[in-house]
């Protein structure tokens, strides 16, 4: 899982990266709001874990820029001082999905950033098999079908098809791919790889507005794949 951290002590960001590196998440920390807000314009994560206290903008107007500005509803979790029971309030109510009082416990950062991210998933389990008509995946048998007909897929881009299902409706960056289909190792790995493996699947699972789906390119930034009327 990619990881945004929205963090200006440097002590306590490496700390909260060191811990969601340890779960085996990948992470970016950001020590203010615009140089934040100018990276997830352009790439795509599965979190955001914003401090409230920021020397520009503060966590919460950052929030509002996601939410409403922005119309980015990736989970945010906010990570503060700021523990009075109205401030938990506005931060809920301006859109974040849980709410951490420093100073901040490993265990329960990652038992919460669990919490939120399941709850986002639809409180389903990663292995369930998912139908999205006319497709299905099924995880044990790396396979998908449409209108009941198996489409022949590697194993990659099977894995490439859950990974756009799993986050239809959703811009996804090129970076975001490679790292959740090819590892975080494989940096060298060229951006035109993903640009070709997504070509091949369109045309595989017929991705039109025919089936229902569409896989459209984002000019600068990546992929969205999005339910529509026939």
């Amino acid at each position: 899982m990619r990881v945004a951290i929205l963090e200006d002590d440097p002590d306590q960001a490496e700390l909260l990266g060191l811990w969601l590196k340890h779960a085996e998440h990948t992470v970016d920390t950001f020590a203010d709001a615009a140089s934040f807000l100018r990276s997830v314009r352009r790439d795509s994560f599965d979190l955001y874990v914003l401090d409230w206290v920021l020397p520009d903008l503060s966590g919460i107007e950052v929030l509002k820029k996601l939410r409403k500005e922005m119309d980015d509803y990736t989970p945010v979790v906010i990570v503060t001082t700021k523990n009075e029971e109205q401030s938990i309030v506005r931060g809920l109510e301006s859109g974040a999905d849980d709410y951490l009082a420093k100073p901040v416990r490993q265990a329960e950062l990652l038992a919460r950033v669990s919490a939120v991210m399941r709850r986002a998933g639809g409180n389903k389990p990663e292995e369930e098999d998912l139908k999205v008509e006319p497709y299905s995946l099924s995880i044990s048998k790396k396979a998908v079908r449409l209108n009941g007909d198996k489409i022949g897929l590697t194993n990659r881009e099977f894995e490439l098809a859950l990974f756009f299902f799993r986050n239809a409706g959703k811009l996804v960056s090129r970076n975001h791919m490679l790292e959740a289909i090819w590892g975080i190792e494989n940096k060298s790995v060229s951006t035109r790889t993903v640009d070709t493996h997504v070509s091949r699947l369109r045309k595989k699972l017929k991705l039109s507005e025919e089936n229902g789906w569409v896989l459209s390119a984002i000019y600068q930034h990546g992929y969205r794949l999005e339910r529509v009327d026939a």
